[in-house]
């Protein structure tokens, strides 16, 4: 999504700073599908254990394999929602919705989008809705 530098839409946001936020936005879902491969697979390699093994012991050091399964699930879990939600960000670009808070409907400042570019909420209506 390129768009003429110098363009601002009609809430603030100036066109390269949404290039910019989708740029993140896109490096992060490519990491996000990166890390949810490597999950699959490290969830592969202890179903195989899991299936060799009788007492359900990979160390007996170390965590049992039931842990180390429901670990894997959670960080897969973890991933998948990221996913959406990076998915739903990007969504909102393409609508021209994205950097308006969904719940009263003002600006999110560029700087909190910066950190945290799938927010969906203004601080203030973040710590409402946390407090």
């Amino acid at each position: 999504m390129m768009l003429r530098e110098d363009m601002v839409d009609d809430e603030g946001l100036a066109t390269a700073e949404l290039d910019e936020l989708a740029a993140l936005l896109q490096d992060r879902r490519a990491k996000d599908l990166g890390e949810a491969e490597h999950l699959a697979e490290s969830l592969g390699v202890v179903l195989s254990a899991r299936g060799e093994s009788a007492d359900d012991e990979h160390d007996p050091e170390g965590p049992t394999l039931s842990y180390e399964w429901s670990r894997l699930q959670a960080l897969r879990g973890e991933t998948a929602d990221d996913i959406v939600a990076v998915d739903a960000a990007l969504a909102r670009i393409e609508e021209g919705t994205y950097g308006r808070c969904m719940r009263c409907d003002r600006m999110i400042g560029v700087e909190r989008l910066r950190a945290r570019p799938t927010a969906e909420l203004c601080i203030a209506c973040a710590m409402t809705v946390d407090g």
